[in-house]
């Protein structure tokens, strides 16, 4: 089963594009990313810019509003996701507990739909 696993962090931990670089090649993220690249389960993943470089498009009576900024407000922004393959939920709950953004942050956990 595939699952994605998706990096809610404070969004002053990775306030720059150069700050998410970084911290993506670090020794925390880096080691967490080699660990799943070793491991064999890893099929994609990225970091994002920043949460206050998003666009949010929505309809609105049939015409597209377009705003500035993520689509809520909250304490901890998507900051980027894993695609990983394993057997089952609980596998994957242990690759997120061993995911940075646990210990400050959250992980979400979903399954992904495949085709075919």
């Amino acid at each position: 089963m595939q699952f994605i696993l998706m990096n809610y962090t404070r969004p002053s931990e990775h306030a720059t594009a150069a700050a998410v670089a970084e911290a993506a090649e670090g020794a925390l993220w880096g080691a967490y990313t080699r660990s799943l690249v070793e491991a064999g389960v890893l099929v994609g993943g990225e970091a994002l810019h920043p949460a206050p470089t998003a666009t949010t498009l929505r309809l609105e009576g049939g015409r597209a509003v377009v705003r500035d900024g993520p689509f809520a407000d909250t304490a901890e922004q998507l900051g980027g996701f894993y695609v990983i393959e394993v057997p089952d939920l609980d596998t994957a709950l242990g690759w997120a507990a061993r995911n940075p953004a646990a210990a400050g942050g959250a992980v979400e956990v979903r399954p992904v739909v495949t085709r075919g």
